[in-house]
């Protein structure tokens, strides 16, 4: 006997194309809701913390659920103090100038990778895809860096990490499937390559190139480990994650170093220092959120098309 969704099930196309049944929307919907409150519960008691006072933050044992005594104390000390706004202007330089230098490195790549009469594609094309795989390490790059002069300075936050083989793949899937009619036709033309790339690759690619270069700057903008590795001593260059590991984990001072992060004041009221630190948290998600929703439309079709493509 068959059941009723045999009954409705159409022979010509195939399971996964068939509509779910109740249960089955019902589940992925819970599982949705789930998603979304392990990932917004936090974000929004980071955000309320910051703005409460210390008789909340008692009151509620730690992180605040529940807003009760809001107050703007933390983010007016933050500004006082001038630290995080040096440090957010510090990131804000270094990611726009390390995603624009790695988008232009990406596309060249990928363009010269996609075209099959190149010289030495292949080759190089399989060098880059061992280095996926194994680094020289830590030390060696450490060791690279100094040598070159890059200790303490901002050029050793960007080209370290300037190249991302993935996205080169990634761009370079895209780049061989562009229409090559119209490739033929701007050649037969007399386009040079460098045309071709600026007048019709890149035009036709707005949706991939827009997600790597989300993928990099999302990287350079959270990027730590490059700062604590080349620049740790002049706390006056630190970037703003660099910053907040400082003032979440030490302490740092706010107000031009001369304080402790525990108790300060600003005018007669005492702020919090669990405000303060989810401040400078909540300071750091800013930018991406701003951005994130202009780049969100390409970023379904930029991943799957140079994914599944070539």
């Amino acid at each position: 006997m068959t059941t009723l969704a045999q009954r409705r099930r159409d022979p010509r196309r195939p399971v996964w194309q068939e509509r779910p049944s109740a249960a089955g929307q019902g589940a992925k919907a819970g599982t949705i809701a789930v998603i979304l409150l392990l990932v917004l519960l936090p974000m929004y008691s980071i955000v309320l913390t910051s703005f409460s006072t210390q008789a909340a933050i008692n009151i509620a044992g730690g992180l605040v659920l529940v807003p009760h005594g809001l107050t703007l104390n933390a983010y007016q000390l933050i500004i006082q103090g001038g630290v995080v706004g040096r440090a957010l202007l510090i990131s804000l330089a270094i990611t726009a100038v390390g995603t624009a230098f790695s988008m232009v490195v990406t596309v060249l790549a990928a363009y010269g990778l996609s075209r099959k009469g190149s010289f030495g594609h292949r080759t190089i094309l399989w060098i880059m895809l061992i280095t996926m795989f194994f680094n020289g390490g830590i030390i060696p790059l450490f060791l690279v860096v100094s040598a070159l002069g890059g200790y303490d300075q901002y050029w050793a936050l960007i080209a370290p990490s300037a190249v991302s083989v993935f996205n080169i793949i990634v761009m370079r899937s895209f780049f061989s499937n562009v229409a090559t009619d119209l490739i033929d036709s701007a050649r037969i033309d007399g386009a040079s390559d460098w045309r071709i790339l600026t007048k019709v690759v890149l035009p036709t690619s707005k949706a991939v190139t827009a997600v790597i270069a989300l993928f990099y700057g999302v990287g350079y903008w959270n990027s730590w480990f490059n700062i604590l590795l080349f620049m740790p001593a002049d706390s006056s260059k630190w970037p703003l994650q660099m910053v907040m590991y400082n003032y979440v984990t030490q302490g740092m001072a706010m107000a031009g170093g001369s304080t402790n992060i525990v108790g300060q004041n600003l005018g007669h009221q005492q702020v919090a220092a669990l405000s303060l630190q989810m401040a400078v948290v909540a300071l750091t998600l800013v930018p991406i959120v701003i951005v994130y929703p202009f780049v969100q439309k390409h970023f379904t079709k930029g991943v799957l098309l140079g994914a599944i493509k070539g």
